[in-house]
């Protein structure tokens, strides 16, 4: 299976790369980040399969957590931009002429 990821989801993914390297250089931890505590209540199997997960990839159940909000407001983000985007260019009246509208619907089919 093979993704097609524009600049922002790139982007977006470095910014998790390098934040992941920037943990691991400071021993676990964010170096001039403020860490708060949070709890978050999930079901039994979400637990297991998260400690399965940090025990097979040597890292802590916090790791992973921060991992995965990071992805999520990642894409979330790149979504939300999008969408403003798309709204901005709808409010100036950009819009896709029928030809390009067909060509585009073409490809896919």
């Amino acid at each position: 299976m093979s993704y097609l990821l524009n600049a922002s989801a790139c982007s977006a993914l470095l910014q998790i790369q390098r934040n992941t390297i920037e943990y691991e250089r400071n021993g676990g931890g964010m170096a001039g980040m403020a860490r708060d505590a949070i709890t978050v209540r999930m079901d039994a199997e979400k637990r297991a399969a998260l400690d399965a997960l940090a025990q097979a990839t040597d890292r802590d159940r916090s790791y992973l957590i921060n991992e995965a909000v990071d992805a999520y407001l990642a894409v979330h983000r790149w979504q939300i931009a999008h969408i403003e985007e798309g709204l901005r260019q709808a409010d100036a009246g950009e819009f896709a002429s029928d030809e390009e509208v067909t060509a585009a619907y073409a490809r896919w089919q």
